[in-house]
């Protein structure tokens, strides 16, 4: 089933790379390079799926995830949070944990990571 992915990256190759990959598993994809406006992105678009950096350049995802889960818009939207950090991957393993209200459908992942991986959490 067509999916529309919302890919939040500062990194472009990623972008493109992901962008293509999941392109070719005919998901519609639609990508932002920094964390500005996601939350507003999602409210209006309503993707099914969120990939998320923790590490935007000099900002962290973090509070963007805060954000996304916890306005009622779009509390509801999944998202997968992935970062190249074991000490970030760790800490907001435990803030979901801690949370689990809040960070319902929440899952990280820990760069690199396979496109099979990426690929079960969608499906």
């Amino acid at each position: 089933m067509t999916k529309h992915i919302l890919i939040v990256d500062d990194t472009v190759d990623i972008l493109r790379l992901l962008r293509m990959m999941l392109e070719e598993h005919n998901h519609q994809v639609s990508v932002l390079d920094s964390g500005r406006g996601v939350v507003e992105f999602v409210r209006l678009n309503k993707p099914d799926l969120i990939v998320l950096d923790l590490r935007l350049g000099e900002e962290s995802g973090i509070p963007i995830l805060r954000e996304l889960k916890t306005n009622t818009e779009t509390a509801a939207v999944p998202v997968v949070v992935y970062t190249a950090s074991m000490i970030d991957a760790e800490k907001t393993q435990k803030m979901i944990i801690s949370e689990p209200g809040i960070f319902v459908d929440t899952r990280v992942l820990q760069k690199p990571f396979a496109l099979d991986e990426l690929l079960s959490i969608i499906a």
